[in-house]
């Protein structure tokens, strides 16, 4: 009798579960900041507390940029084209090359050729080598050419890229630039959220942790089929004595910012 008394009075203590209130939060959040630097040129105001769904919010002044890089494109064509030439007049020299060296090797065996015409001969070849080895030289060159500019080119590319900012199925919490305003490579340029699912954070006490990600979460009093999905085992900074957990939800079909009473046990 003693014992069933005493496990009846257990019974309340192993089910108790300390009661959480947890905001509904954006699954993540995010401060979007400047790769390049620019003046501000437009902001999409309008877009700032909504759900973009695709468009740019943010553009800054490419205008330079843009003119450089069709400079580059172009540059990039004249010098294919070059390359191209000295190409065929290696191809050329080369086979003047072997009809001098054939020659001179032919006329230096030669008794009856004089001095004059083997010098002749011998200056000819290393003419003819000399022109065709300066030729492959520039073609070394302007191949280098070539890859410098286009590597210019793949740069002011990636640059006009990130002079836009533009978002893709997130919502624009917060802009924090606006038009005139010049901005550097690091400054925060906006907030944007991923909207798409939402996130509870609890603080949990040491004794809530044990088996906490095989325990049952309640929502206002209800049992439901989300588990804590995440557990930092580090206390918390702010609350030193507790530590943060995360449950994943679905979206809001409304509005976030809703408080939930939360229990896991």
């Amino acid at each position: 009798m003693t014992m069933k008394l005493f496990l009846l009075l257990l019974t309340p203590v192993l089910i108790f579960a300390k009661v959480h209130y947890a905001k509904v939060q954006p699954y993540d959040s995010v401060v979007l900041k400047s790769a390049v630097s620019g003046l501000v040129v437009d902001v999409d105001l309008d877009a700032e507390g909504t759900m973009v769904t695709s468009g740019r919010v943010i553009h800054i002044d490419d205008v330079l940029d843009k003119s450089n890089l069709e400079d580059t494109k172009e540059s990039i064509k004249l010098l294919d084209q070059m390359l191209g030439i000295n190409q065929e007049i290696a191809s050329s020299l080369s086979g003047t090359v072997k009809r001098q060296e054939g020659y001179y090797k032919r006329i230096s065996k030669l008794a009856t050729a004089s001095k004059t015409q083997k010098d002749n001969a011998y200056n000819s070849f290393t003419s003819a080598k000399t022109q065709y080895l300066t030729t492959k030289e520039k073609i070394v060159s302007l191949q280098k050419q070539i890859l410098d500019m286009k590597y210019k080119a793949t740069q002011l590319e990636d640059t006009l890229v990130k002079k836009s900012i533009i978002l893709e199925n997130k919502y624009l919490y917060k802009l924090m630039v606006r038009v005139g305003d010049y901005v550097a490579p690091g400054a925060a340029l906006a907030e944007i959220q991923d909207a798409s699912r939402a996130k509870l954070v609890l603080y949990l006490e040491p004794e809530e942790l044990s088996g906490v990600e095989k325990k049952a979460v309640f929502i206002d009093g209800k049992r439901t089929d989300y588990k804590v999905n995440k557990v930092w085992r580090v206390a918390d900074e702010k609350f030193i004595s507790s530590y943060r957990a995360e449950i994943y939800i679905p979206a809001p079909e409304n509005a976030f910012s809703k408080l939930l009473k939360v229990e896991v046990k």
